[in-house]
């Protein structure tokens, strides 16, 4: 395993911000944790690379305990914090040489060559951090968090203020940049979670509430059975009498979207309904919770 996170309490005077959080994550594993602000997402994550100490439980990065062998565990980990604080005096390859010579990273010119190329900053590599949009400043802070090649990746709200094409940008730049390495990876939204997680971790008030594969999590939150459905031919009156029988009946015509609570059946019932009265299924779409719904579900004030 690379992360294991094991019976995780933080407490900052009288107030509790994780727990008791449990989980691990496997080499390869690109996992979205995902909660409210005040969850405790940025501080599990600053606890995972070192930077402060839990109350009380255990993690290992790597098969290393963070408490014995912080260094160790610094050097294999790649961090880009929420608010990605960079020398803004510095120019771009200045201060990605002054990272490298932190981590020891041998063949340094080399290397920062090849991240700026990678990251898409060559042609701002030449100014200073501060002269730079939000979007590239998130690429340096990518940078720097790749650049001594790390076998993990922990990256907290690395679209945060970006606008969509940025997001675009830097969604593609960590997929092609962590294949093979282990991501945890924290945002706000959504459909970029969906889009980059096979595995969602939720915490909500410093406990953890959710951790399943994005489909399966999906499934279990799912409040209602959904098929959006497509006969041949317009339903008479007594067929869509006799279909409301058997789950609740939205539409006219030919399209309908039918739904009952919890019936793991209904696809099985709507086919034989429809063989039954020989009007063929020309579509028949389940409908699934969306992972929004799913959040907002599972972290509303006192769930």
């Amino acid at each position: 395993m690379s992360i294991q996170v094991k019976e995780v309490k933080k407490r900052f005077s009288n107030q509790m911000a994780l727990d008791g959080v449990s989980f691990t994550l496997q080499e390869g594993e690109v996992v979205g944790f995902l909660g409210p602000n005040g969850a405790g997402k940025s501080t599990l994550m600053k606890i995972i690379c070192g930077y402060i100490r839990a109350s009380s439980g255990s993690i290992s990065v790597l098969g290393m305990d963070i408490h014995n062998q912080t260094k160790e565990i610094q050097r294999e980990i790649g961090f880009l914090p929420e608010h990605n604080p960079l020398y803004e005096e510095l120019y771009v390859r200045e201060y990605l040489q002054h990272v490298g010579k932190l981590y020891g990273v041998k063949n340094l010119k080399e290397r920062v060559d090849y991240i700026v190329e990678k990251c898409g900053i060559t042609n701002e590599s030449h100014k200073k951090i501060s002269m730079l949009s939000k979007g590239y400043k998130q690429r340096v802070g990518l940078a720097q968090a790749l650049l001594h090649d790390p076998k993990v990746l922990i990256l907290d709200e690395p679209m945060n203020g970006l606008d969509p094409n940025q997001i675009i940008e830097i969604r593609e730049l960590i997929r092609e940049m962590s294949v093979g390495k282990t991501v945890l990876f924290s945002s706000h939204i959504m459909h970029e979670v969906e889009q980059m997680c096979d595995r969602v971790i939720i915490i909500n008030n410093g406990q953890m509430v959710a951790d399943d594969r994005c489909d399966l999590l999906l499934r279990k939150n799912q409040s209602v059975n959904a098929l959006q459905v497509v006969f041949k031919e317009d339903l008479q009156k007594e067929q869509l009498d006799q279909l409301k029988e058997i789950c609740t009946v939205e539409g006219d015509g030919t399209r309908y979207i039918l739904t009952h609570d919890k019936d793991d059946n209904l696809q099985e019932k709507v086919f034989w309904f429809a063989s039954e009265i020989s009007n063929p299924l020309l579509e028949i779409v389940p409908l699934h919770s969306e992972l929004e719904d799913v959040f907002k579900s599972l972290t509303v004030s006192g769930s």
